[in-house]
């Protein structure tokens, strides 16, 4: 119980193996990290979207910025723009940014909205974003360095480049041991601890801990510990996706800032833009429609940006997973990070955002003995149970605030009574009061109030027009932040260069974010 942790076992490749290999190796140069993974396994490919933790992230594993943008194929998203979710009204759409409103921590921005500008959306009144987004600009000007920001941004990238792109880093820079082979048997020691995975060509890998990134299959966590997948598919009904990759028609076609995800019949369709090519796909629930009719749905969005011709031309990939996450995500000396920990849907981009919590408190608390690890086992599967559980009621909010009953499955998923106790609870609390920072009190919240509030209004909840007299409530603060952010929009409507210009001056300064 006392032997110092001195090696550490990745199973599994992909975005979260390489993310946990290269993260542990950057942190702890004097651990041996090996990862092991299967060359029979593809990659799944299909995770485009990044919260802004990812610049952190990346950060922290060493990696320049201009690097990854250009072996990623990656553009910058400053939020998402959600079509047709409220209601079938043409145009209809909100966004959920990646700023905190102005003045948000100081004020009940709210009642200032419905005071001043009630007639336009809660996004674009409190804060300069969503403008930001509509005209497809950068979040940061040609000369700003790299990671830092005018606006709060994450991105979009290729999976495939970017997990190809990690290997190598990790390999290269950070003496990540990269074997590829084929798991036979995972074998115990006397006290139940995995002491090592037997291979088909490399014998025994003994390690000390094990991160199981092995996908859905969840080799170690699953069918080694037998962790209980704990079902959300009563909560949350989609359980397939098809997807496909559209090539850009011309080499300077405009980047979006946002992820679009429009609702369709029976889900909604991901609309994310690179460089060179989108990114599309449509999640939808097997109950309600067919793989061949929801491949059908997305040719017809598709068509409509392109054309028919093209559209037909394409290359669709059904996908097919079952929502839902693990009872418990370390047992002994073994973590489960990705999908091998739970997955639920690409909504909102929260899997490799969950992926970055895990391996950061791996990380930042990496246990020195076994001793240390059975205390860790306990705080981290309490702290992942309730994160997992958070991400489930904001995602389910998204639904429940839906006016469509155009379809069985919008009347079905739409109906409260399938949604979480907590969040019926705190939708009947928000009638009252909006969203604070005392309905989420967790360290890290997945989603912050003020996610909840900009999907919450502008869906088009109705909340009381709070009439207390106090700091809080102040109609100047409210009037005074308006303002200066009308200003904040000018600035960044003037200031900034569009996406695809800031990434073009990347590309032609080698890379540099610098004026010559």
């Amino acid at each position: 119980m006392t032997k110092p942790i001195t090696k550490i076992v990745v199973l599994g490749g992909g975005t979260a193996g390489w993310l946990s290999a290269g993260l542990l190796a950057a942190e702890h140069p004097h651990l041996n990290v090996t990862l092991v993974e299967s060359a029979n396994v593809p990659i799944l490919g299909v995770g485009e979207g990044t919260w802004p933790s990812m610049r952190n992230t990346l950060q922290r594993i060493g990696i320049k910025e201009s690097d990854f943008i250009t072996q990623c194929d990656a553009s910058f998203k400053q939020g998402s723009k959600f079509i047709n979710w409220r209601n079938l009204s043409e145009g209809e759409n909100y966004y959920h940014p990646f700023m905190n409103p102005q003045g948000y921590e100081h004020t009940n921005l709210h009642a200032s909205w419905q005071r001043i500008a009630p007639d336009q959306k809660f996004a674009d009144v409190v804060n300069m974003q969503s403008f930001v987004c509509q005209a497809a600009l950068a979040p940061k000007q040609l000369q700003t360095p790299e990671y830092a920001a005018v606006t709060n941004y994450g991105y979009h990238l290729d999976a495939g480049k970017f997990a190809e792109f990690l290997k190598n880093h990790c390999v290269k820079n950070l003496n990540v041991t990269h074997i590829i082979d084929d798991v036979t048997e995972v074998i115990n020691d006397v006290h139940g601890y995995i002491a090592s995975l037997k291979t088909n060509n490399n014998g025994d890998i003994t390690g000390d801990l094990f991160i199981d990134c092995s996908g859905s299959c969840a080799r170690l966590i699953g069918e080694h510990f037998n962790s209980e997948f704990i079902a959300q598919d009563h909560i949350l009904f989609n359980n397939s996706a098809v997807a496909a990759q559209i090539p850009n028609a011309h080499i300077d076609q405009p980047i979006a800032s946002a992820t679009l995800s429009t609702a369709q019949s029976n889900g909604w369709i991901w609309d994310i833009a690179l460089p060179t090519r989108r990114g599309t796909g449509y999640v939808f629930s097997s109950k309600y429609q067919s793989d061949e009719s929801a491949t059908n749905t997305l040719k017809s969005y598709i068509a409509k940006t392109t054309s028919e011709q093209q559209a037909e031309q394409l290359n669709y990939r059904v996908l097919k997973f079952s929502p839902g996450y693990r009872q418990k995500f370390w047992i002994k000396n073994c973590v489960a990070v990705g999908m091998s920990a739970g997955f639920l849907e690409p909504l909102e981009a929260s899997a490799l955002a969950m992926v970055e919590l895990s391996i950061s408190m791996i990380s930042e608390q990496l246990p020195q003995n076994r001793a240390h690890m059975s205390q860790l086992e306990t705080r981290f599967n309490e702290r992942f149970s309730t994160r997992w559980q958070r991400v489930i009621e904001f995602l389910k909010l998204h639904y429940v605030l839906s006016e469509r009953d155009d379809t069985p499955y919008w009347q079905d998923i739409s109906n409260l009574n399938t949604a979480p106790e907590r969040l019926q609870n705190l939708l009947k609390l928000w009638q009252f009061q909006p969203p604070s920072r005392f309905d989420f009190i967790e360290n890290e919240e997945v989603f912050s109030s003020s996610s909840y509030q900009y999907v919450l209004y502008g869906m088009g909840f109705d909340t009381q027009t709070i009439s207390a007299q106090n700091t809080f409530n102040d109609p100047r603060a409210g009037d005074y932040y308006y303002q200066q952010n009308r200003e904040k929009i000018a600035q960044c409507l003037n200031g900034l260069p569009s996406n695809r210009a800031l990434l073009n001056h990347l590309l032609s300064n080698n890379g540099q974010p610098h004026n010559d």
